[in-house]
């Protein structure tokens, strides 16, 4: 699957990693350590029924300041993100519209491509959908079922039955323990689960928090070939398990995604994957705050979701809406105003005068300036980007200390924070 084109991202003097990350299952901030000079990073796509909206944004803008300051580090970054192009709610929107299920899914892709590149975010290296990856998922859940760590369901209508997997034989098979990952106890995962896809109530099943691995063909819905587990369509939780092994070293640096899947999708797919090769899948899980409007939680049912592409057809600067995300903490829920998206407008147009009005003069080229050294600072302390703003801030009031040109600057807000102040 493709995905958008890349921005330009200008060339910084390399600087020291010294990144600390607030990881979920630790609850703390620990520090991030790449490997031979590389930095590896998952994080979890859209499901393309609607488009692109704060909360979408919010998650890829926040996770482009890690690349960026990884690729600042002089690091080179692996990063692989996937599509959920078959799922329940996919099918569920394409029938309830009358559009065919494909045509849904890759017009709401491309919707979000063009939201990425506007929000000059850093495309994955890996852009996988969900579908390009079944015969690696019927190779994972063939393997699970062999090692007794799935197990079939009867299906109602349909001679094959569902595959799910066992959570009491992973637990006692791995060193995975249930609810390392979310960090959540039993109580509040059987209270998620439901909400968040689950099917607690399903018969059969051994545990009701076991999650689905391949559903059997059912008349009427798309159906692949499942190999020995007959024609069907893969669980939501295993596809990301598949992609993030076949593509990035095991361990991977970061597991990124919304707050809303500490569990049961992270989870789980650190099950799988650790259940399959009996590795972790990632040393660190870095979860996004939720974002809401004028004090409600943002959702398709509410009809109150903020959309980034009917914010910039309405004139809006994708760079304020950049600015807006990351005025917030990647880790804070927040809720959207109006008002907030012109405050940024106003704040990016003071970066831009100051920079308009910057003395221009050689500067080396090799030497990171007081500038690059305060921002990656910021950041560097569990990617605090509003701190990072607040420095940029200073900088335009001439209140920042310390020499840095015209052309170092606009390099340096670019590269960091994938704004550009060019005129």
């Amino acid at each position: 699957m493709r995905s958008w084109p890349a921005p330009p991202v200008p060339s910084l003097p390399a600087v020291d990693e010294t990144l600390e990350l607030h990881s979920t299952p630790a609850a703390t901030r620990t520090p991030v350590v790449s490997r031979d000079g590389t930095a590896s990073l998952y994080v979890c796509g859209i499901t393309p029924y609607d488009a692109t909206h704060l909360g979408h944004a919010n998650t890829y803008v926040q996770f482009d300041i890690l690349v960026r300051y990884w690729r600042a580090c002089g690091l080179d970054v692996n990063y692989v993100q996937n599509v959920t192009d078959i799922d329940d709610p996919l099918l569920e929107r394409a029938d309830a519209t009358g559009v065919d299920w494909r045509m849904l899914a890759e017009s709401q892709t491309d919707l979000f491509r063009s939201d990425m590149h506007a929000l000059r975010v850093i495309p994955p290296n890996t852009y996988m959908g969900a579908v390009e990856m079944i015969p690696g998922v019927v190779e994972d859940v063939e393997r699970l079922l062999s090692e007794g760590i799935a197990y079939p369901v009867p299906a109602e209508g349909t001679a094959t039955p569902d595959y799910y997997f066992d959570i009491a034989s992973a637990e006692a098979r791995t060193g995975w323990t249930f609810g390392s990952i979310g960090n959540y106890d039993r109580t509040s995962m059987e209270e998620l689960f439901p909400e968040r896809g689950g099917d607690p109530e399903r018969a059969g099943k051994r545990d009701p928090l076991d999650p689905l691995l391949w559903l059997a063909r059912r008349e009427g819905e798309p159906s692949w070939d499942g190999g020995t587990l007959g024609e069907g369509r893969p669980g939501w939780h295993i596809e990301c398990s598949v992609i993030a092994r076949r593509h990035l070293p095991a361990p991977f640096s970061v597991q990124g995604g919304g707050s809303d899947l500490r569990f049961p999708h992270h989870e789980f797919s650190a099950a799988h994957a650790t259940a399959a090769d009996g590795v972790p899948l990632a040393e660190h899980y870095a979860h996004t705050g939720m974002v809401g409007l004028n004090g409600e939680k943002m959702s398709k049912s509410k009809g109150n979701l903020v959309l980034v592409s009917e914010l910039t057809a309405k004139g809006h600067d994708p760079q304020a809406i950049r600015a807006l995300l990351l005025s917030h903490h990647w880790r804070a829920d927040w809720s959207f105003h109006p008002d907030d998206l012109a405050f940024a407008e106003a704040r990016l147009g003071r970066w831009k005068s100051a920079v308009a009005h910057a003395e221009d003069y050689d500067a080396d080229p090799s030497h990171p300036s007081p500038l690059q050294y305060a921002l990656m600072s910021a950041l560097s302390g569990d990617l605090n980007a509003p701190a990072a703003l607040d420095i940029l801030d200073l900088w335009a009031a001439g209140q920042f200390p310390g020499g840095t040109s015209r052309r170092q600057t606009i390099d340096l807000v670019d590269a960091l924070l994938g704004i550009s102040l060019e005129a």
